[in-house]
Parts: C-alpha cells; sequence; structure tokens
C-alpha cells in the first residue's frame, strides 16, 4: 500500500510541483492551502508524512507543527518544512516545535524525494 503524505502550501504551484514529485514516485498525496485547513485534514485521517510551508495564511506552519504534536496519532509522525525561511534561528524554533527536518525552497524534486524517502521508505 502507498504512503501518503499531506502536502500543506498556500501556493497552488508549489502544491502542485510537490503533488506531481510525489505522485510520480508512487506516492498518495492529500494536499491543504493553510496550516488550519492541513490540521483539518490530519485530524480526518493518518498520514505517514506532513510537508508544511511556515509563513501562510490562518495558520502558520510552526503552530501547526505544535498542533500535530499535541496529537496522539502524530507525535512520531514525520514532519518536513518546506518553506523560503532559512535562517538558523528560524530552523531551530521548527526543531523546538517538533518539526523532523527542513527544505528551503526552490526546491530540487530528487532532493525531495531523497529526503522522502529517507524518512518515510
Amino acid at each position: 500500500m502507498a504512503k501518503t503524505i499531506l502536502a500543506i502550501d498556500d501556493s497552488a504551484s508549489i502544491r502542485q510541483m510537490v503533488g506531481f514529485t510525489l505522485k510520480g514516485a508512487g506516492y498518495d498525496v492529500v494536499e491543504a492551502a493553510d496550516g488550519q485547513e492541513g490540521l483539518d485534514k490530519a485530524k480526518g485521517k493518518t498520514v505517514d508524512l506532513i510537508l508544511t510551508d511556515q509563513n501562510m495564511p490562518r495558520m502558520d506552519g510552526l503552530t501547526l507543527v505544535r498542533a500535530l504534536r499535541a496529537m496522539p496519532q502524530y507525535r512520531s509522525t514525520p514532519i518536513l518544512m518546506l518553506t523560503t525561511e532559512s535562517s538558523d534561528t528560524m530552523k531551530s524554533q521548527g526543531k523546538a516545535a517538533g518539526a523532523t527536518g527542513w527544505l528551503v525552497k526552490p526546491f530540487d524534486p530528487a532532493k525531495l524525494l531523497e529526503v522522502v524517502k529517507k524518512v518515510i521508505g
């Protein structure tokens, strides 16, 4: 059975590129347009990996990571930040919130797949 990835980004073109890349590698992808929608979708099902942007309307990525980590089914689920934010301060805030890893946009599809395979197979 294919692993399911929740991809959360307010940019439709980023969601499309992430979805295309991951689906092409055999993953099932659920998309959300912001952190609140991502949290709502995460509550409705269990996913194997969450990819989220940081800067989004309604709920940012760090707030989303904290909310997911507070839910029993997502305590150990890998959460990768895929964002334009690249400062060490932001990365350490992400780690403190519970993010598993950090990828900077624009992303290289091959690198994205490499990291996803490393985290969930």
